[in-house]
């Protein structure tokens, strides 16, 4: 099984130094595969903001970790009207990643980010047809047997939030064509941020025509902007194209500790709950769920 800490949101300009540094730590321990940031690196998109962010990939990638990020709205200037709209990820490209849609592939697995963050839509994602077609054409090559992973800062779906799940968020721009590619390029998982909530539930689940994918959310990994009984916390994934175990390590205020790992198994075109049991809502360790629509926060 491959390995992938999957970290989102982290906002350098507004973290905190002290759960940084257990982060590097725990994952220098746990030495996933791959690293996932899956955007909202900064608070502001300043050049001191990124030369945080830069700094924590660096000392990851010096470490022997391998790390795949995607910018999030965030990291587009939100008071540099100019900056905004004529340059809007030119220091994401600096101090980052030229490349906004970077490729990872070792023997199991290949993981493919898509920017989503975009200069007029502030804080709403959306992807262009160009980006739909890049989806179809760099995942046609893949021999079978590899896990595929689709890594964008919003997420493709509607989520639902809110303590009985009946408000939803606003879905990424061209949705339905999204979908359409994602479904014809066979991948398996769907990785983003954004909401600041850890979430995980088959796409069947949420859009009756959407393809064979498990959608898999994650909260702020390092940043202080918090919600009501938030969190800091990332995903533990281990995956092969049918079988996916997650699990949500939670900051307790001294290190980041696991909780009830989430086993999925694929069947055809949907992804089952497979056990042993449901994570904890954020901020309530004690609550967990029992059923498919796994939310899993810590």
């Amino acid at each position: 099984m491959a390995s992938i800490a999957h970290l989102s949101d982290v906002h350098f300009g507004r973290h905190d130094p002290h759960i940084v540094q257990a982060l590097e730590t725990w994952l220098a321990a746990r030495r996933p595969d791959l690293v996932v940031v899956s955007g909202d690196l900064t608070q502001r998109a300043r050049v001191a903001q990124y030369r945080l962010a830069a700094a924590f990939i660096e000392r990851l990638k010096e470490g022997g970790l391998p790390v795949l990020a995607v910018p999030g709205n965030h990291d587009v200037p939100l008071y540099d009207i100019f900056r905004r709209f004529a340059r809007p990820l030119r220091r994401y490209r600096r101090f980052i990643d030229r490349d906004l849609c970077p490729w990872f592939e070792n023997d199991e697995l290949v993981v493919l980010g898509i920017n989503t963050a975009r200069s007029l839509t502030i804080k709403d994602g959306r992807i262009s047809h160009e980006q739909m077609a890049l989806i179809r054409e760099r995942f046609r090559a893949v021999e079978p047997g590899k896990t595929r992973i689709l890594v964008t800062h919003h997420p493709l779906f509607a989520m639902p939030i809110g303590e009985e799940e009946e408000e939803l968020t606003k879905r990424v721009g061209r949705h339905e064509g999204a979908l359409a590619a994602v479904a014809e390029a066979g991948v398996h998982i769907l990785l983003a941020g954004h909401f600041h909530r850890s979430f995980a539930r088959s796409a069947r689940e949420m859009v009756e025509t959407a393809g064979p994918e498990l959608v898999i959310q994650a909260g702020t990994a390092t940043s202080t902007r918090l919600r009501a009984e938030e969190r800091q916390s990332f995903n533990w994934i281990e995956a092969k194209p049918d079988h996916v175990t997650v699990e949500v390590q939670s900051w307790d205020g001294a290190a980041f500790l696991g909780g009830t790992p989430a086993a999925y198994r694929r069947d055809g075109a949907h992804w089952h709950f497979a056990g042993p049991g449901g994570a904890a809502r954020a901020g309530a360790a004690g609550a967990s769920r029992e059923d498919v629509d796994i939310d899993l926060s810590p």
